[in-house]
């Protein structure tokens, strides 16, 4: 009676946590999980025999919980052009629209029937975005904002580049650099990304076998032109009057950028003619620091007047220099020779074949510009080794092929089991094995949020066909050796899948730098599936088996 009120209460246990766990917060959802192996712990104590399908069942329901997310309405921003109107005026990745010009956004196809009858509009249109999180903007454009969406996913899993789409960049200093080196190049680049408005992007550094360093930059849901730029470049930014460096890029030297700020930066409008195209000028102001304020003054002090100007400018330019080519040549007002400014205007200009163009060109210019003024130059030259761009049409046909596959599969060994073993209830019982080990995986991989990439989805496959594996040796063992109890048949079994377990466990580790880290993926969703199985559905699929076979 006393082993039964204990079963009885971790039931009642269990549906109320998983009624929470559906309904919970990331936070509170790590809290329930710990109180979920709490009570794995007391089943063990508690000696049921049913304890290890019990077990199994925990981690099935809390890997359900864990995978569907609440429903939530509306459309997630997966990217934002970074010279647009949609830019300027705030909106970012991540944001989700729930609203526009007071009508609400669900769906998708509501986005597109807002959006659509309102554009082109020669005259320019006013939109009025809520998103989420109560924030309100305002756009004045002709043409639909430069942005791109999606649908608010419907489960927690997160997918990586080859299915969500995306760029990836392997990038390897041109020279060697050392462990705190390579921390120094993470985080100017992180800053880099940061400041440029990508802000779903994943930087982190990888080595492989041959102690080569790298570093890993991925951008998943969206494909930014900006990309190859931002890590081929170093940008190293050189403020020259004649062959003296007055600033550089860089927070030493400059204090601060004004980006938002319309009295201190601005985009002016296209001038030009059809046939020889359009430019945009801009202009934005930084402010230098005291050493870099000084140091201009020194140099312009001894910099005669320019005869030609009538007094009103020196001899000199302020010649912007980024990574050895001239941006843009400022004239130096007379009223600045020799005085200490901290104050200076940076101007530029963007081109194109139409006015749209040039101003969207001299936005982008300004945005880069102003990027690596904050972040400064990169500390090394880099090298891209590898640069993928994946469609999210073409992640979508492959996570479809392979689910297929794994469908047809996990179906065919099924066959082939009922062939060998002649019961159904054997043939669905390893079937409905397989499957909770998926879930499982998945729930976990929900849990610690982690991008699941074809490598990772290819470690899925493989757990099943070890699990297969391991499967039918506890079938044969618990078939055979008739002259020994079934208690010893089925710890040879699991001394043969532990055993299994132990190998593979091991022989993985090393994909964890393979390939710079790329197959890493693979490695962890195998050591999930294989950890779920030896510790949860084996012996759930042992306790079963025993029970077919004493039938």
């Amino acid at each position: 009676m006393k082993i039964k009120f204990k079963i009885w209460i971790l039931w009642f246990f269990v549906v109320i946590s998983t009624i929470s766990i559906i309904v919970a917060d990331a936070s509170i959802k790590l809290m329930i999980f710990l109180l979920f192996m709490g009570a794995m712990v007391v089943l063990s104590l508690v000696k049921s025999r049913k304890g290890s399908i019990f077990i199994a069942l925990i981690f099935i329901l809390i890997s359900l919980s864990l995978i569907f997310s609440s429903i939530e309405t509306g459309v997630i921003i997966k990217s934002v052009d970074s010279g647009s109107e949609a830019f300027v005026q705030g909106l970012r990745q991540g944001q989700t629209i729930i609203q526009i010009n007071g009508i609400e956004i669900k769906t998708l196809d509501d986005y597109t029937q807002v959006i659509s009858p309102l554009f082109p509009a020669p005259e320019g249109i006013k939109l009025d975005i809520n998103t989420k999180n109560e924030e309100n903007f305002i756009l004045f454009i002709y043409e639909p904002p430069k942005i791109s969406i999606e649908e608010i996913s419907k489960t927690n899993i997160k997918t990586g580049l080859d299915i969500s789409g995306g760029a990836r960049a392997l990038v390897k200093p041109t020279q060697e650099v050392t462990n705190e080196e390579l921390e120094d190049l993470l985080s100017v680049s992180r800053e880099r990304f940061n400041v440029f408005g990508l802000s779903d992007v994943k930087i982190k550094g990888v080595s492989d076998f041959a102690g080569n360093k790298f570093m890993l930059v991925e951008v998943a849901g969206a494909t930014p032109d900006d990309l190859e730029t931002l890590i081929s470049e170093q940008g190293k930014f050189e403020a020259m009057v004649g062959n003296q460096t007055v600033f550089v890029g860089g927070n030493k030297d400059i204090t601060h950028v004004y980006r938002n700020d319309a009295t201190q930066s601005a985009v002016y409008p296209p001038q030009g003619s059809v046939q020889q195209g359009y430019s945009s000028r801009f202009q934005f102001t930084i402010t230098l620091s005291p050493e870099a304020a000084q140091r201009h003054a020194d140099i312009t002090r001894n910099i005669p007047l320019d005869p030609d100007s009538a007094g009103q400018y020196l001899s000199e330019n302020l010649t912007l220099i980024l990574d050895g080519l001239i941006v843009d040549q400022l004239r130096i007002s007379s009223g600045l020779k020799g005085q200490v400014t901290s104050q200076i205007s940076i101007q530029g200009s963007g081109f194109g074949s139409t006015p749209e163009e040039a101003l969207t060109d001299a936005r982008e210019s300004m945005h880069k510009l102003q990027t690596i003024l904050i972040s400064g130059s990169l500390p090394y030259e880099l090298e891209i080794v590898k640069l993928d761009t994946i469609s999210p049409l073409l992640g979508e046909e492959f996570i479809n092929s392979i689910v297929l596959a794994g469908a047809i599969s996990i179906l065919l060994v099924g066959v082939i089991i009922f062939v060998r073993y002649r019961k159904f209830k054997i043939s669905f019982a390893l079937l409905l094995t397989s499957f909770s080990e998926v879930l499982i995986i998945l729930g976990i991989a929900s849990l610690i949020k982690w991008n699941l990439d074809l490598p990772s989805i290819a470690g899925i496959l493989a757990t099943i066909g070890t699990g297969v594996d391991q499967q039918i040796v506890i079938v044969d063992e618990a078939r055979t050796g008739k002259e020994t109890s079934m208690k010893q048949r089925m710890k040879r079994a699991i001394f043969v899948v532990m055993t299994a377990y132990l190998t593979s466990f091991v022989a993985l580790l090393p994909l964890f730098k393979a390939g710079a880290g790329l197959f890493k993926g693979f490695a962890i969703t195998t050591m999930i599936g294989i950890t779920a199985g030896v510790f949860i559905t084996r012996p759930a699929f042992a306790e079963i088996i025993k029970k077919i076979e004493e039938q």
